[in-house]
């Protein structure tokens, strides 16, 4: 049987039956604009003059395809070593410890006896006493050279949030910068720095304002960090990029990739190369407080996107974090979820499997592009702390929040079990309410990136009829 050509479809072919199918709408009805004002279009094609990109998770975690990352939040030392052990006997390769237990070396011993930390990396979420905690680990690693410690110290990210802080934002920083710079000698397996952009996705914030604030936050820590007399090179690689994912993958996995892409462009700017070293948490946005159920399809969206996205490690909330602290089960779905999608579902196979999609290539860059003038903006204002006291970031995360709330209410955005296939009696989920921090202030001050869950109102207004 000889080979028969098919042939191959034009845009105007595609037009001409979309026309047809959509009867009496216009085939620009099926443009829609996000959040950013980019345009994303129904269709997508060599044609259309899309860009090829490539952009891979360059780490190799142990010979998996990225590090199964948990979160444990606890206040008691021996609860905590309970729970990290059971994470990472359970299949987790790293944690992210929170909570009392980081307040000082001899309970956060305690929280890593029987943990190799050559072996399994330990990260620290401690807001603006990430210098104190960072301190507290390096002295319960006992100076082993090859622990791979993260002191995930991110001041600005806790400031905005808060809307305050009990020493200037120069001060914090200086202080983060000089205790690294105290513990690159001991520990050079260790990163720094956290330039996490999720702060600004969790108030409810585009993906082009969460791009420009990690960005905008990474330079703010090399810069103080080399002002410390660390070598540039140096702090570019102690620093993870942090971002946001939530259950539209496809943007999700777009916003990995194109936050590596900027990341390219920083390091050239410094004259190095370095690798982005991204962390990708769930987004607490898209959480479900009413229902909680519905958030195992949304957290395993989130870990899809991560992890397709090329994130160097990837963590995911239990699905009852809306509701407060979660119980064993609830921390065992979260790790299972991740489980499946690298070990069954094969995610990590494939160098960025994303490539080569022109839809995706062309949201990849059209994110990085205004994540990057969008960074340019804020460095134009003075940079991120000036912009965050001025206001300035704040002002335009609300109308972008406004927009999504609005979407969700009058039926153009949907959320499952909350816009859509509504439970009626939801069954209840075990969580303990999680205790409330309190805002550390006297020293500097602006107006919160406050976090909201974009179901809330809706699901407060179910409740009232």
């Amino acid at each position: 049987m000889s080979n028969v050509a098919f042939p191959i479809p034009t845009p105007a072919d595609w037009r001409q039956l979309a026309e047809k199918a959509l009867k009496d709408r216009a085939v620009e009805s099926l443009v829609h604009l996000d959040a950013d004002g980019l345009a994303v279009r129904p269709l997508y094609a060599a044609a259309t003059g899309v860009t090829p990109l490539f952009a891979p998770r360059p780490s190799d975690a142990d010979g998996r395809a990225w590090d199964l990352r948990s979160q444990v939040e606890a206040d008691d030392p021996s609860e905590a070593n309970r729970r990290v052990l059971a994470e990472l006997q359970g299949g987790a390769a790293s944690v992210i410890l929170s909570g009392a237990v980081l307040a000082d070396s001899e309970p956060l011993a305690r929280v890593l006896d029987g943990v190799a930390l050559e072996l399994a990396s330990v990260a620290l979420d401690a807001g603006l006493d990430g210098p104190d905690a960072a301190n507290a680990l390096a002295v319960a690693a006992k100076g082993a050279p090859r622990a791979r410690l993260m002191f995930h110290m991110d001041p600005a990210s806790t400031f905005a949030a808060t809307g305050a802080a009990p020493r200037s934002m120069e001060e914090h920083l200086s202080l983060a910068a000089n205790t690294a710079a105290r513990h690159a000698g001991a520990y050079p397996e260790a990163r720094f720095f956290l330039a996490s952009g999720r702060v600004v996705h969790e108030a409810g914030g585009s993906i082009g304002q969460e791009l420009a604030f990690a960005a905008a936050n990474a330079v703010l820590l090399v810069e103080a960090a080399v002002a410390a007399g660390m070598p540039a090179e140096r702090a570019l690689k102690g620093t993870v990029l942090g971002v946001a994912v939530d259950q539209a993958y496809f943007d999700g996995l777009a916003k990995v990739r194109a936050l590596r892409l900027i990341w390219r462009s920083i390091g050239a700017a410094y004259g190095v190369d370095a690798e982005a070293a991204i962390e990708a948490r769930s987004s607490r946005r898209m959480l479900s407080a009413r229902d909680p159920w519905p958030n195992l399809l949304r957290l395993t969206a989130a870990g899809f996107a991560g992890a397709v996205g090329g994130a160097d490690a990837v963590v995911l909330d239990a699905f009852t974090a809306a509701a407060g602290l979660p119980d064993d089960f609830a921390l065992r779905q979260a790790r299972n979820t991740q489980l499946v999608l690298m070990e069954e579902a094969n995610l990590g196979r494939v160098d960025d499997p994303a490539a080569g999609s022109w839809y995706l290539d062309q949201r990849t860059r059209e994110l990085a592009e205004t994540g990057w003038a969008e960074f340019q903006w804020i460095q134009s204002e003075g940079g991120l702390v000036e912009c965050l006291r001025a206001g300035l970031i704040q002002s335009r995360v609300a109308r972008a929040r406004q927009a999504q709330e609005a979407a969700l209410a009058d039926g153009a955005a949907h959320l499952v079990g909350v816009t859509k296939f509504i439970d009626a009696e939801p069954r209840p989920a075990a969580a303990t309410p999680r205790p409330g921090a309190a805002a550390q202030g006297g020293g500097d001050a602006c107006a919160p990136l406050a976090p909201v869950r974009l179901s809330s109102a809706l699901e407060d207004a179910g409740d009232a009829r």
